[in-house]
């Protein structure tokens, strides 16, 4: 803590319903606080509530939930159609596409919708938070708060203080993250933060030395697994990131660095447009069964290479 005194956060909205919005509404509704959903896209909206009552069910079947905790937490989320419901949230958290332009809109939306004293966070994964406060009124108000996926899994969560962030704004999102049983770490707002800066050089050179011929997937990924005790290889957790995301966030700290282990590899261009997102299209490096719709909302930080089951 900085001495500053911590608002209180009794309502928390969300803005984005895909893998990360509906991760992170979740996972405050099991943590006990009533959740305002709005994604922008009606055609999402129906994904996010399935994925939701999925996600449930599966910790309830899995002994981390009982039946009432699991219907206590699916009553706390409210799918709202319009920005302006969530005016009387106390947080409002973004989590739309990770795209810089997107985000800038969307934000500039929350400021005109949501209470002046409202605390504003992105999940974006790499985008400088000043960027998306120089869109806001208050930029005191305005932090990063950057989850992993899957959200209801992953314990990390990155505190991001831009320059013109508040102390209280950040003890408040401080306290937050412990009520919601997770851990924050601070970082400085640069592109990548601490997690991705060290995590995308990583996936870059898997993606590079499969490229170049150097070594074929399963080489690469086994020995990462085998070599090094990594639960899933660079190219596996490029797929289950999703190889848009990727792609985004070299994008980020490439324009921000301008270091070539930051650049995005040409063939991570051609999977894209060719529609290979990875698992959640169905193929990528891998090919899946199980593949997951892929909604515009989505807007998925990129996960710890450490991490088991990211879905």
């Amino acid at each position: 803590m900085n001495g500053a005194v911590p608002r209180e956060i009794e309502r928390v909205g969300i803005v984005g319903g895909g893998l990360m919005g509906t991760g992170i509404a979740e996972t405050a509704a099991r943590a006990g606080f009533p959740v305002w959903l709005f994604e922008p896209l009606e055609e999402n909206r129906p994904g996010s509530g399935a994925r939701l009552a999925a996600s449930l069910g599966r910790a309830q079947r899995a002994g981390r939930l009982t039946v009432d905790e699991e219907s206590a937490a699916s009553e706390r989320v409210r799918y709202v159609e319009r920005l302006d419901e969530l005016a009387d949230c106390d947080l409002l958290v973004e989590a739309v596409l990770e795209d810089r332009d997107v985000k800038l809109e969307w934000f500039a939306r929350m400021d005109a919708a949501a209470r002046a004293d409202a605390l504003l966070a992105s999940n974006t994964s790499s985008i400088p938070i000043a960027k998306l406060a120089a869109v806001v009124t208050e930029p005191a108000r305005v932090l990063g708060m950057h989850f992993f996926s899957p959200a209801p899994v992953m314990r990390l969560v990155e505190i991001v203080k831009a320059l013109g962030t508040s102390e209280e704004t950040v003890d408040t999102a401080n306290v937050f993250v412990l009520a919601l049983g997770k851990q924050p770490i601070a970082t400085k707002d640069r592109a990548g933060f601490i997690v991705n800066m060290l995590l995308v050089p990583y996936l870059v050179a898997g993606v590079r030395m499969l490229e170049e011929g150097f070594a074929d997937r399963d080489a690469i990924d086994s020995g990462m697994k085998l070599g090094c005790g990594h639960p899933m290889g660079p190219l596996q957790l490029c797929d289950f990131i999703g190889l848009d995301v990727v792609y985004a966030v070299c994008d980020s700290l490439f324009d921000e660095f301008r270091r070539p282990e930051y650049a995005p590899p040409p063939l991570l261009k051609r999977m894209i447009e060719t529609g290979w997102l990875g698992r959640k299209s169905g193929r990528g490096f891998y090919e899946y069964e199980d593949a997951q719709t892929t909604a515009r909302g989505a807007g998925a930080g990129v996960g710890a290479a450490g991490a088991v089951g990211l879905a």
